[in-house]
């Protein structure tokens, strides 16, 4: 099976996987809190930690597995899963500096280009 298919066919189930959480944790706990979201990421972690230690023990014969539930299931329901996986992975190898840079490059330059996003689209709709 070609690979991009894996991915492809892998992220939808995980999409919806996602939004079947989000919509469980805002019919049961209500809007107030994004529940959902924070049930998605710390399961994805979970999950991805799961994964990745089953998978090095099948090695390079892994490669389609990995490419169907990492990176499309998994994928297509937390990217927070493979964030969670890169920063342990920076953690185990001793690049400490490295993986706090890491964390705070990527939630402080996400949020800010969530804000600049946001900025650009309500002044050209203006």
């Amino acid at each position: 099976m070609p690979n991009l298919f894996l991915v492809m066919l892998g992220g939808a189930i995980g999409s919806a996987a996602r939004y079947g959480v989000g919509r469980l944790g805002l019919a049961l706990l209500g809007p107030a809190f994004p529940w959902g979201t924070l049930a998605v990421n710390i399961l994805g972690g979970f999950l991805m930690g799961l994964l990745g230690a089953s998978l090095l023990r099948f090695g390079p014969n892994a490669e389609q597995a990995r490419l169907l539930l990492g990176v499309g299931v998994l994928g297509g329901f937390t990217t927070f899963s493979s964030f969670s996986l890169e920063t342990f992975a920076m953690i185990e190898r001793g690049d400490l500096v490295m993986a706090i840079g890491y964390v705070l490059a990527s939630v402080i330059g996400a949020i800010g280009a969530l804000a600049l996003g946001m900025t650009l689209a309500r002044a050209v709709t203006a």
